[in-house]
């Protein structure tokens, strides 16, 4: 029983890791900018959406024998056609959030070590870099549990933040709409909530039957968990500094709460920024070793120097990185699932230890706000 226990919150924390990155920090700058009613109710939708999706990608990976990747499953489900589209999408949509992280990593190390090194944040970047990859090239069996120490040093310190900066909320600093920036949280948010990677992750540590039973528990409660935070955070945030929140959410907070908490911030964030790369990192490795049968060493070296490379030649744009990952990518990998899950219902090879019964006009539904979303994104 303690064994099950514990494997669960290995699990979960995987999961939380993994969707609790850069994106917790873009949320504030976005919603503060379309208003809080337009953030509420994408919220809502965005939130009941990725839930779905997330369990469709458990069960489909339940469901299948082996070990798969998205793409592996894509090529078993939907047959060789899809490889090149579903490839492109997942490696650049894994290493485009991997870049994310690289860009806000070198803000929050400055913020850290300002009164003792004046660096620009490039080269923090640059360290950071490098200690993760060590750990991506030599140490990937320590990520589990790494992930879960991170997790509590990175809820510890938000929630000593969310004490000092909750009191000096202010109802006036809340806009409530705000017509020309409407969509601009759809992206961010989208972004924010994905965590589909971790699914097979997940499954590897879960041993036995009554543990991967315990998978769809784990979605649904590690979600519930990370929206509230989400909401708690993005509440303090604007209530704070209001049209003043920049875009990483925790500088703008320097007038207001003073160097010692916005370290304290800063501290968090690339507590999770490391967690969260590290994660996705050993997703795209894995997938390079399963599904195109490279050798450790080569996914690694890929999975370490796509995203570095990409930051070097100069894409360092936080928000436009988020916005394009979360709506683009993650349009085409949440259509991609649901089409998998469809034909895994009837092709699958092992009997699940969880079974959804969808309709399919949910299905449709889900595949229209994907594919709206994208829209807007490219022509709005």
């Amino acid at each position: 029983m303690f064994g099950v226990a514990k494997n669960f919150i290995f699990i979960v924390s995987i999961l939380i890791g993994t969707i609790v990155g850069a994106g917790i920090f873009g949320i504030p700058y976005a919603i503060s900018r379309s208003g809080i009613l337009p953030g509420l109710f994408y919220f809502l939708i965005l939130g009941i959406l990725v839930t779905l999706i997330h369990l469709f990608f458990g069960e489909i990976s339940l469901r299948t024998k082996g070990k798969h990747r998205l793409i592996g499953f894509s090529r078993k489900y939907l047959g060789k056609r899809s490889d090149i589209f579903i490839a492109v999408s997942v490696i650049f949509g894994t290493v485009g959030a991997l870049l994310a992280y690289l860009i806000l990593a070198g803000d929050f190390l400055k913020i850290i070590f300002s009164p003792w090194i004046d660096l620009n944040s490039f080269y923090f970047t640059l360290f950071f870099w490098v200690i993760l990859f060590w750990f991506i090239f030599w140490k990937t069996k320590l990520i589990p549990k790494a992930e879960l120490i991170s997790n509590g040093f990175f809820f510890l310190i938000i929630l000593l933040t969310l004490v000092f900066a909750l009191p000096k909320v202010e109802i006036s600093n809340f806009a409530f709409f705000n017509s020309e920036n409407l969509f601009l949280p759809f992206g961010v948010l989208l972004f924010s909530l994905v965590g589909w990677s971790a699914i097979p992750e997940m499954l590897e540590i879960s041993k036995g039957r009554e543990e991967k039973k315990n998978l769809k528990k784990a979605i649904i409660l590690t979600t519930a968990v990370v929206i509230f935070l989400y909401l708690l955070f993005t509440f303090a945030v604007i209530g704070v500094a209001g049209r003043n929140v920049s875009i990483d959410a925790i500088s703008g907070l320097i007038p207001f709460l003073g160097g010692k908490i916005i370290f304290l911030g800063a501290l968090a964030g690339i507590i999770t920024l490391a967690d969260s790369f590290l994660v996705l990192a050993l997703y795209l490795r894995n997938t390079l070793i399963y599904d195109f049968k490279f050798s450790p060493a080569i996914s690694s070296f890929i999975s370490g120097f796509s995203p570095l490379f990409l930051f070097l030649i100069g894409f360092r744009s936080f928000i436009g990185t988020i916005g394009f990952v979360g709506t683009i990518i993650g349009a085409i990998e949440g259509l991609i699932i649901i089409l998998i899950f469809q034909r895994a219902k009837a092709l699958g090879d092992r009997e699940p230890e969880y079974n959804l019964k969808v309709p399919s006009f949910v299905l449709y539904f889900l595949m229209l706000i994907l594919v709206s979303g994208a829209i807007i994104q490219i022509f709005i």
